[in-house]
C-alpha cells in the first residue's frame, strides 16, 4: 500500500535491493523468502520481538535522487504481487515525467506530493468506514490477518507481548485477541510457533501463579491446555479474555453474534494502541457493572462518573463517593460499602442548578425532585460540564409519565392507572360485568380486583382485625418503616443505607412488601417508563395457542394449591395473564417450570402489572438465564454453590460429592428461591432479602443450611438419607411473627415422621447466614459465575452432541466416535457462518426450540467446503459442481439449509455403501433435482420424457379416454382417484424403501454429465489407466444400449410421420494439429479411449452444411471426447482429445441431443459390473478418520492464499 513519505537514512541496513532505476528502489527484508542464512534468522527474530512493521510488510519502495544519501519510503507490501503492482505503476506513470525535471529537490517534492495525493484519494473512498483506529493498530490487524489467514470480517480487539509455554520452554511473541479467536505468533531463530484457538472451544480460562508458570493465564480446551505469561499488564489482558469468552458462550447459548456498538461516542483523540472495539468492550463492561450496582434496565448506558461528596441530612455529614450519570438516571454510591446509595431518575428531576461555592462546600450542585427532595453534591471537578450533560439528558427525557396530582405517584408508590396516565386502549372507559370481570372481548382492564391490589389483601379484607401480639409486632414494623421513610425519603429517590438493610432483614410488613419489592428490584422504574404496556401485551398474548401456553395451562393449578387465593378462578386467571404476557414478551424464555411458583407469590402482594414487571426483573436481570429452555443460569449458580461449599465447608463438600447430593438438592433451591422447599411464610422473608441484596443471600442461606446439618450429613451413607435430613430441616423453618393464617406445606406433610423435629426460626437462620457467610461479595460471585458458565455451557454442548449421535447412530454406518467428530466439524462450520456472514441470518440457522438434531444447519457454501475436505469423490475443479448437486439432493425441504442428519446421510452413502448404493447415489446426482436446469442443457426434453407414458398401451388408453364421452371420463377419473388414494393410504402404512426400480431413466445429456464426473473422479487414482479403459468400455456399451432401446420405443409408440430424422449427437468439435510431440503418450491415449469409445458408438450422421474452413479443420480430427472445457484442468486433457463447445450456451457444431435416448439404472449397474477395475474402485472403503484428522490439523479458519516466495514473481511473469 502507499504510505506517507518518510525519511530513511540507511537504505541497505537489513534490506536487500531487488530492482532499481534512477529514481526508485524495490527492496526485500532480509530473512524473507528464500535464503537469508543466520542473518535472516536474526532479522526475523528481531522483527517479531520488536513488533516491527517489516514483519507484515517485508517489501518496500524507496525514492532516491542523484547522489543524495537520504531516501524516502513511499510504499510497502505484504507480498511480492502487491509491491510489483506499485512498482509497475511508478514505471508507467512517473518515470517519463521525472526525467523532465532538472532539480533533484523538485523531483522529490513532486513524488511526495503525488504519493500523498494517492493516499488522500484512498482515504476519501474509505471515509464511509467506521475506522477510527490508529495507523499502528491497523498495521497490527493487517499483520494478524496475514499471519493467521483471517478474512476481513475478523476484527482485532487488542494484542499484547507475552510468552507462550510450549512444553517447558517459553516462546516470546505476540498474542492477538480478536472477536472470535485467540492467536499467538512467535519467530525466534528460525523456529516459528503459530496458535489459533476459537473462543467457542474454550472450556476453562483462569489466571494463576505457580512455580512452573509464574503469573500466567491458562486457556483450556477439550483436548489441550495453553499457558501464557510475561504480560506487561496481566489483569487488563485477562479481563479482555473474559469478555471475549463470555461473548462466545452467549453465541453458543442463543446464537447471538457480536455486533459493535454504533452509538458509542468517538474518542476525543485517537489512542495509539487501543481499537474502537476495545473501547466498545470497555464501555460494555462499565455499563454492566453500573446496571448491576443500581438494578437498572438493560438499555441504560453510563455516560460518565466522577468523584464527589453527598450531603446526607439524616447523618448531618458529607459522604465521599462516586457520582454516575447515564441517559435516564443520576446515581451515587459511597466509597464505603453500604454507607449510602442513591438513585434519582431524571423523570423525577425538576431543577438542576449550581449552588454558591465556599471553602466548606466547593463547587456544589443542587438537584431537586418533584416530591420536594433536594440533593446536594459537592467537590465536583468539572461542575459546569456535569450540569450541561445533565441538562442535555433532561431535554431528551419524555414528558412526565406519572400524574403530578396524585400524592402516591410523587412518593414513588405504584398506583392504579388513571385516565391521565394510562395510554391507548387502557385509557378508554371499560364497562365491566358482574364480579368485576372485564367486558366481553377484553381480557384485562383496570377495574379488575387484581389490577388494583394483591390477592392477599383481597382475601383478607373481610377477616376480623387481629389485636394479638403478632399483629402488634406487624404494626411496629410498619411504624419503623414509616419513620424510615420520613427520615430517608420514600420512593425511588430514597437514601438506601445500612439502616435500610437492617429493616429488610427484620422482615418487610405485608402491607409494604409489594411496594418495596418493586423499589429494590428496579421494576418500578421499568413500569413507570412503560405505562399501559402490560395491558396491551395481555390483549396480544391471550387467545394464542403455543407450546408455552399449553405448559402454562398444565401448571396453573399446581401453583400453590394449598393457598386459598389460588383455589378459585380469580387467582388462576391473574396468574394465567401474567405468565402468558411474559411468554409473549420474551419468546426466547417463553415459560419454564418454577416460574409459576414465583409468580404466584408475587401476585399475593402485588397487582398484576407489578407482578409482571417483577417477573421481568427476575428473569432478565436478577436471575439471568435461569428460566430458559436449559436453565443455564441455575446450573451455573449450582456450580458456584459447589465451589463455595468447597471453600467454606471443605470436609462436608468431600463427603457430599461422594454422595452426589449437592447437585441434586440445590437446583430447586435456586430456581424457586426456596419457595418450593420451605414453608411459605418463612420463604417469603428470603425473597425480601433477595430483592434487596441479590443472589448472594440465597448462597448464604444455602451454606447456612448445610452448616447447621453438617454433623448429621457427615454420618449419612447414601443420597436418600441426606436429602431426607435436609428436607425435614427446611420443612421446619418457621416464621413465628407472621400475621397470616397458617398455610399447610405439602412437602412437610409428606415428609414428616413420627417425632416432629425441632423448629428453626427463619430470622435466626438469616442472621446466622450473615454472621458466618456474610463476607460474600457480588464481584467474587460474578467471577465464579464466569468460570462456571464456561463449564456448564460446554457441558451442555457435549450433551447435545451425544443426543444427536444417539439419535442417528442406528441409521448410520459410522461409529460413535466418527459421528462425534463429524458433529464437531459440522457445528464449527455453522458457528463460523454466524460471525463471518452467510446467505441467511443466524436466527434462521439456529432455533433452540427445535430438537438437538435440527438446531444447527449449514448452507451450500459451507457444505461444499466440508464435501471437499471429507468427500471421497474428489473431481478437481468439478468437485464444487458435484458438491452442489449433492447438497440439492439432501435439501429435501428446499430451504437452502441442511441439518446434521442429512449431512451424515450424504457422507454415509459415499463411505459405507456397497457398490450398488454408491452407484445409486452417483446416478441420483445426475438427475433432477440434483442436476439443475442450468447444468442440463436438455432439461426440457428430459421433463417431456419423464411425463410420457412408458408403455404403448398407456398411450392407446389415453387416446381412447380422450375419444370417450365426458360423463364416462368423469366416472373413470373418480374411480381412478378412489383407487389411487386407497393405494397411497396402504403405502403410508408401510415403510418406504427405495429400490433400484424406483429410479427414473437417464437421458443423454444426464448421461454425458455422469461420464464427465467419472472422468474427473479417476484422474488422480493410482489405477488411472485401467479405470479409463474400463469406463471407455462401459460408456460404449451404454450408448449402444440406449440406441437399441430407442429403436424399440420408436417402433412401439404411435408418432406422427416426420420427414426429419432425429440425429444422434456426434459430440465432436474441432482440434488443431498438435504442434509438438506428446511427452506422455501413454497417459493421453488412456484418457482418449473414453472419447474414442463414445465416438464409435454413434450412428451415422447425415451430412451438415459446413463452411470451407470447417471442412478444412475436420480433416485434423483424430478422436472424440464428451468432456467440456469448463470442467477440466488444462493438464487433464490429452492433445488428441476433442472438446465440446467452450461455452454452455453455444450450439454444438454438427450435433443435436436425442430426446428419445435413455438408459436405466439397472443397465448402468450391469455394465459397471463387467469391469473389475470399476468394481474394485466402488467397493473400496473410504477412510474418514484420516480425512477428519487432516481437518483437525488445519487452522480453525480457512487460510487465504498469500505467497511471498520468489516463485511468485516467476508465475506472474509467465
Amino acid at each position: 500500500m502507499w504510505i506517507t513519505p518518510e525519511e530513511v537514512l540507511l537504505a541497505n541496513a537489513l534490506w536487500v535491493s531487488e530492482r532499481a532505476n534512477p529514481f526508485f528502489i524495490l527492496q526485500r527484508r532480509k530473512g524473507h523468502g528464500k535464503g537469508g542464512g543466520i542473518t535472516g534468522l536474526l532479522v526475523g527474530t528481531m522483527d517479531v520481538v520488536l513488533d516491527s512493521s517489516a514483519r507484515v510488510a517485508p517489501y518496500r519502495i524507496l525514492h532516491q535522487t542523484g547522489d543524495s544519501q537520504i531516501f524516502w519510503s513511499i510504499a510497502c507490501g505484504s507480498s511480492r504481487k502487491e509491491i510489483t503492482g506499485h512498482w509497475e505503476w511508478l514505471e508507467a506513470n512517473l518515470l517519463q515525467t521525472l526525467s523532465i525535471f532538472d532539480n533533484d529537490e523538485d523531483i522529490t517534492t513532486f513524488v511526495k506530493g503525488k504519493v500523498s495525493g494517492i493516499i488522500a484519494e484512498e482515504n476519501k473512498s474509505k471515509a464511509a468506514q467506521e475506522d477510527e483506529d490508529s495507523g499502528k493498530f491497523r498495521e497490527a490487524e493487517q499483520k494478524m490477518r496475514k499471519l493467521f489467514g483471517m478474512p476481513g470480517e475478523e476484527k482485532l480487539v487488542n494484542y499484547y507481548s507475552c510468552s507462550y509455554w510450549k512444553g517447558r520452554v517459553p516462546r516470546q511473541g505476540w498474542v492477538y485477541l480478536s472477536v472470535n479467536h485467540l492467536c499467538f505468533y512467535s519467530f525466534l531463530l528460525g523456529k516459528e510457533v503459530t496458535l489459533v484457538v476459537q473462543w467457542t472451544e474454550v472450556t476453562r480460562l483462569e489466571k494463576n501463579a505457580t512455580l512452573v508458570f509464574p503469573e500466567s493465564v491458562r486457556v483450556s480446551t477439550r483436548h489441550t491446555e495453553h499457558y501464557f505469561s510475561m504480560f506487561l499488564n496481566i489483569n487488563d489482558t485477562f479481563k479482555l479474555m473474559e469478555q471475549l469468552a463470555t461473548i462466545a458462550m452467549r453465541q453458543l447459548l442463543d446464537n447471538e453474534g457480536f455486533s459493535a456498538d454504533r452509538t458509542l461516542p468517538k474518542a476525543c483523540k485517537t489512542l495509539k494502541n487501543v481499537s474502537a472495539l476495545k473501547r466498545d468492550l470497555d464501555a460494555r463492561a462499565k455499563n454492566e457493572r453500573y446496571r448491576a450496582l443500581f438494578r437498572l434496565t438493560p438499555d441504560e448506558r453510563l455516560d460518565g462518573h466522577t468523584g464527589c461528596t453527598l450531603w446526607t441530612p439524616f447523618a448531618k455529614m458529607h459522604i465521599v463517593g462516586q457520582l454516575f450519570v447515564s441517559n435516564n438516571y443520576i446515581c451515587f454510591c459511597s466509597r464505603e460499602e453500604d454507607l449510602c446509595q442513591l438513585i434519582i431518575p431524571l423523570r423525577e428531576v425538576s431543577i438542576v442548578e449550581k449552588a454558591d461555592s465556599s471553602s466548606v462546600l466547593p463547587c456544589p450542585v443542587s438537584i431537586s425532585t418533584k416530591n420536594k427532595m433536594t440533593f446536594l453534591f459537592a467537590n465536583l471537578k468539572d461542575r459546569d460540564f456535569l450540569v450541561q450533560r445533565i441538562s442535555d439528558f433532561l431535554q431528551r427525557t419524555p414528558d412526565k409519565l406519572w400524574s403530578d396530582g396524585h400524592p402516591l405517584a410523587l412518593s414513588g408508590y405504584s398506583v392504579s392507572p388513571s385516565p391521565s396516565t394510562t395510554p391507548l386502549s387502557s385509557s378508554l372507559p371499560t364497562p365491566t360485568g358482574a364480579g368485576g370481570e372485564p367486558s366481553q372481548g377484553r381480557h384485562y382492564s383496570p377495574s379488575l380486583p387484581t389490577a388494583t391490589q394483591g390477592l392477599l389483601r383481597i382475601y383478607q379484607k373481610d377477616d376480623p382485625e387481629d389485636h394479638g401480639p403478632k399483629a402488634t409486632k406487624e404494626k411496629m414494623k410498619e411504624e419503623s418503616w414509616n419513620i424510615h421513610f420520613f427520615e430517608f425519603g420514600r420512593g425511588v429517590c430514597m437514601y438506601r443505607t445500612s439502616k435500610t438493610r437492617e429493616l429488610v432483614l427484620n422482615g418487610i410488613p405485608e402491607s409494604l412488601r409489594g411496594e418495596l419489592w418493586l423499589l429494590f428490584s428496579g421494576a418500578q422504574n421499568e413500569m413507570a417508563t412503560h405505562p399501559g404496556y402490560y395491558a396491551e401485551l395481555v390483549e396480544q398474548a391471550m387467545g394464542r395457542c403455543t407450546l408455552a401456553t399449553e405448559e402454562i395451562e398444565r401448571d396453573l393449578h399446581r401453583s400453590m394449591p394449598e393457598h386459598h387465593a389460588f383455589q378459585n378462578e380469580m387467582g388462576i386467571a391473574a396468574l394465567r395473564r401474567v405468565l402468558t404476557a411474559y411468554a409473549c414478551r420474551n419468546p426466547g424464555i417463553g415459560y419454564c417450570q418454577a416460574m409459576n411458583i414465583v409468580t404466584s407469590v408475587l401476585l399475593l402482594y402485588c397487582t398484576e402489572e407489578e407482578a409482571f414487571w417483577l417477573l421481568v426483573a427476575l428473569c432478565e436481570r436478577m436471575l439471568p438465564d435461569y428460566y430458559n429452555t436449559r436453565v443455564v443460569g441455575a446450573l451455573v449458580d449450582q456450580g458456584v454453590f459447589e465451589e463455595l461449599t468447597r471453600e467454606c465447608l471443605p470436609l462436608l463438600y468431600e463427603h457430599m460429592q461422594e454422595l452426589g447430593v449437592i447437585s441434586t438438592i440445590s437446583l430447586s433451591w435456586f430456581l424457586t428461591l426456596f419457595l418450593s422447599v420451605m414453608p411459605f411464610d418463612s420463604a417469603v422473608l428470603l425473597v425480601d432479602c433477595f430483592f434487596y441484596e441479590g443472589i448472594k443471600v440465597i448462597f448464604q442461606v444455602a451454606l447456612a443450611v448445610l452448616h447447621a446439618n453438617m454433623d448429621t450429613l457427615l454420618g449419612c451413607s447414601d443420597e436418600g438419607e441426606a436429602m431426607t435430613i435436609l428436607g425435614r430441616y427446611l420443612d421446619n423453618v418457621v416464621n413465628k411473627q407472621t400475621v397470616s393464617p397458617p398455610i399447610p406445606h405439602l412437602h412437610a406433610l409428606l415428609t414428616s415422621g413420627d417425632e416432629p423435629p425441632p423448629e428453626i426460626d427463619v430470622f435466626q437462620l438469616i442472621k446466622s447466614s450473615y454472621d458466618k457467610f456474610g463476607g460474600l461479595r457480588a464481584d467474587v460471585i460474578e467471577q465464579m459465575r464466569f468460570k462456571q458458565r464456561l463449564k456448564v455451557i460446554q457441558s451442555l454442548e457435549d450433551t447435545a452432541k451425544r443426543s444427536v449421535v444417539r439419535a442417528i447412530m442406528t441409521d448410520s454406518a459410522f461409529s460413535i466416535e466418527e459421528l462425534e467428530e463429524l458433529y464437531v466439524l459440522f457445528k464449527a462450520k455453522h458457528i463460523m457462518s454466524c460471525y463471518w456472514g452467510a446467505s441467511c441470518t443466524a436466527a434462521e440457522r439456529h432455533d433452540p426450540s427445535l430438537p438437538y438434531l435440527e438446531q444447527y444447519r449449514i448452507d451450500l457454501e459451507q457444505f461444499c467446503q466440508l464435501f471437499g475436505a471429507l468427500g471421497t469423490w474428489l473431481c478437481g475443479t468439478h468437485t464444487v459442481t458435484l458438491a452442489a448437486r449433492h447438497f440439492r439432493l439432501l435439501d429435501s425441504n428446499k430451504d437452502g439449509l441442511i441439518n446434521f442428519k442429512e449431512f451424515v446421510t450424504g457422507l454415509s452413502g459415499m463411505y459405507h455403501g456397497d457398490m450398488t448404493e454408491k452407484l445409486k447415489l452417483l446416478y441420483k446426482l445426475h438427475l433432477p433435482p440434483a442436476l439443475c436446469p442450468e447444468e442440463a442443457e436438455s432439461a426440457l426434453e428430459a421433463a417431456q420424457f419423464f411425463t410420457d407414458d412408458d408403455s404403448p398401451q398407456g398411450e392407446e388408453m389415453k387416446e381412447a379416454g380422450e375419444a370417450s364421452g365426458c360423463g364416462d371420463a368423469e366416472e373413470k377419473k373418480e374411480v381412478k382417484d378412489y383407487k389411487y388414494y386407497l393405494r397411497m393410504w396402504a403405502k403410508e402404512k408401510e415403510p418406504k424403501i427405495e429400490t433400484i426400480k424406483d429410479l427414473p431413466r437417464m437421458n443423454q445429456e444426464q448421461f454425458i454429465e455422469l461420464c464427465k464426473t467419472l472422468y474427473n473422479m479417476f484422474s488422480e487414482d493410482p489405477l488411472e489407466q485401467e479405470l479409463y479403459h474400463a469406463i471407455a468400455t462401459v460408456a460404449s456399451l451404454l450408448l449402444r444400449i440406449g440406441e437399441v432401446g430407442k429403436k424399440f420405443t420408436n417402433n412401439g409408440a404411435k408418432k406422427p410421420t416426420d420427414t426429419t430424422y432425429t440425429q444422434t449427437p456426434t459430440l465432436s468439435a474441432e482440434l488443431p494439429q498438435p504442434e509438438k510431440e506428446e511427452s506422455n503418450g501413454e497417459s493421453s491415449s488412456g484418457q482418449s479411449l473414453v472419447c474414442k469409445a463414445l465416438a464409435e458408438a454413434q450412428l451415422e450422421t447425415p451430412p451438415q452444411q459446413t463452411s470451407d474452413e470447417e471442412v478444412k479443420d475436420d480433416t485434423s480430427v483424430s478422436s472424440y471426447s464428451m468432456v467440456s472445457t469448463g470442467s477440466l484442468q488444462c493438464e487433464d486433457i490429452a492433445d488428441d482429445t476433442v472438446l465440446i463447445g467452450c461455452a454452455g450456451d453455444q450450439q454444438r457444431r454438427g450435433s443435436t441431443l436425442d430426446g428419445d435416448w435413455s438408459i436405466t439404472f439397472e443397465q448402468v449397474l450391469a455394465s459397471m459390473l463387467t469391469e473389475p477395475p470399476l468394481v474394485d474402485y466402488f467397493e473400496k472403503k473410504g477412510d474418514i478418520q484420516a480425512r477428519m484428522a487432516t481437518c483437525k490439523m488445519q487452522r480453525g479458519v480457512e487460510r487465504q492464499v498469500s505467497s511471498s516466495s520468489d516463485h511468485e514473481l516467476a508465475q506472474l511473469s509467465t
